[in-house]
């Protein structure tokens, strides 16, 4: 079963993925894979300088992520550039794990940019976190220290919240407790496992 999870900025799906991982599901997530394909030594960490230049290195030589994000954020083409450079790897990368999981397995590919790729059909089913833009805001303001601005440049550049909606197979209200989540989190599981 091979199931795609998404969700807004803030909206919760790291927490929504370690509850199913813990359930007994196979994750495999997008944003950490982005990170190892662009990590010092690897052939796409040297495109991304190569398209953006040594300003977005540390002084170590690491990707410099805030330095990135402030150019991709504010630029709708430079993004493309950084997304047709990182996504063909983590996605020949999230295939080989998948290839790696034991038969039967419930597979979550946690991938943010599920609506935004057009990878949604190819899912057995798409979890959608979803919260209100107005809590992403909150979320982004008191856990993360942007501004309300850069909080809403990050909105902006993802799905809007009705496209995230119109692929999900589940819906996964992150506004209430930790308790209601995992509840409802549970229930999704158990459906998926029973497909």
């Amino acid at each position: 079963m091979r199931v795609g999870l998404t969700g807004g900025v803030a909206a919760g799906k790291s927490t929504v993925s370690a509850m199913l991982a813990d359930l007994g599901a196979v994750v495999i997530d997008a944003d950490l894979l982005a990170r190892e394909v662009v990590a010092p030594g690897t052939d796409g960490l040297a495109e991304v300088v190569a398209a953006f230049g040594p300003e977005v290195l540390t002084p170590d030589g690491a990707l410099d992520r805030p330095a990135l994000g402030a150019i991709v954020f504010a630029d709708p083409q430079k993004r493309r550039t950084l997304e047709a450079i990182i996504h063909p790897r983590v996605r020949a990368r999230a295939a080989a794990l998948e290839a790696a999981a034991p038969p039967g397995t419930v597979v979550v590919h946690d991938i943010p940019l599920l609506a935004e790729t057009g990878q949604a059909a190819s899912f057995d089913a798409v979890i959608v976190v979803d919260v209100p833009e107005e809590v992403q805001v909150e979320r982004m303001t008191a856990q993360r220290g942007l501004t309300v601005e850069e909080a809403e440049s990050r909105i902006a550049a993802q799905a809007t919240r009705p496209d995230r909606l119109a692929v999900a197979t589940y819906v996964v209200d992150n506004t209430g407790s930790l308790e209601d989540l995992r509840s409802r989190v549970s229930e999704v599981f158990a459906d998926l496992t029973a497909r």
